[in-house]
């Protein structure tokens, strides 16, 4: 498992890719861009690879990011910047930001995300985008759909993007997806304590803080 990618070569060989969200979404396309990293995101889904974008990484993966009031960044990067087209909807940020709590349940997902299908949990919207399916774009279906029953969870394919926070903070989601019983939060701190012990010279951490 690579946690962060940073050129197209390490997603070679990748089961699946995560865009995470972000607060200045067209400029983290130009950064994906400028680190050939579109291209390697192309590669891996034209192979079949999985795809997922959560918040910010859903609207790169949309045709378009349009920003008339510059919410998204500042005047360097207004204006309208081409996706990377994985997903045909069209994203438009507005000036008031959506925050709430949301229970779901994943609609009737297929092939390489059919783990998902009646998966229900609880998460939450952080976003200004809102966002439409561009007309006439067959194969892509509605994923998922908050208590209000308005669409927040797209896909095509081997391609999936949300609209929601919390996906990899619930059990029912990491069994569907991994197959497993996921890790409790305790055991995970209690395996970092341990590499810290064992890696780390005594004082390392409290150099590292500030005065």
């Amino acid at each position: 498992m690579r946690p962060w990618v940073r050129t197209p070569g390490e997603l070679a060989g990748a089961d699946w890719v995560v865009l995470p969200g972000s607060k200045e979404t067209r400029a983290g396309l130009e950064w994906l861009r400028a680190q050939g990293l579109d291209a390697g995101i192309a590669r891996h889904t034209a192979a079949g690879g999985r795809m997922l974008g959560l918040c910010g990484g859903l609207q790169m993966l949309g045709g378009v990011s349009n920003d008339p009031d510059e919410v998204d960044g500042d005047a360097a990067t207004a204006g309208t910047v081409p996706g990377l087209g994985l997903l045909p909807r069209q994203p438009r940020f507005e000036r008031a930001r959506l925050l709430r709590r949301t229970r779901t349940c994943f609609g009737a997902t297929a092939g390489a995300w059919a783990a998902l299908d009646g998966v229900a949990f609880e998460g939450c919207e952080i976003h200004h985008g809102r966002t439409q399916l561009e007309a006439g774009t067959p194969g892509t279906c509605i994923a998922l759909r908050n208590e209000a029953h308005e669409p927040i969870g797209w896909q095509r394919g081997n391609v999936l993007g949300l609209y929601v926070h919390g996906l990899f903070e619930s059990p029912t989601v990491l069994r569907a997806l991994l197959g497993r019983e996921p890790r409790t939060l305790d055991s995970v701190f209690d395996d970092l304590a341990d590499f810290i012990d064992r890696h780390f010279e005594p004082g390392a951490l409290t150099r590292l803080a500030p005065p």
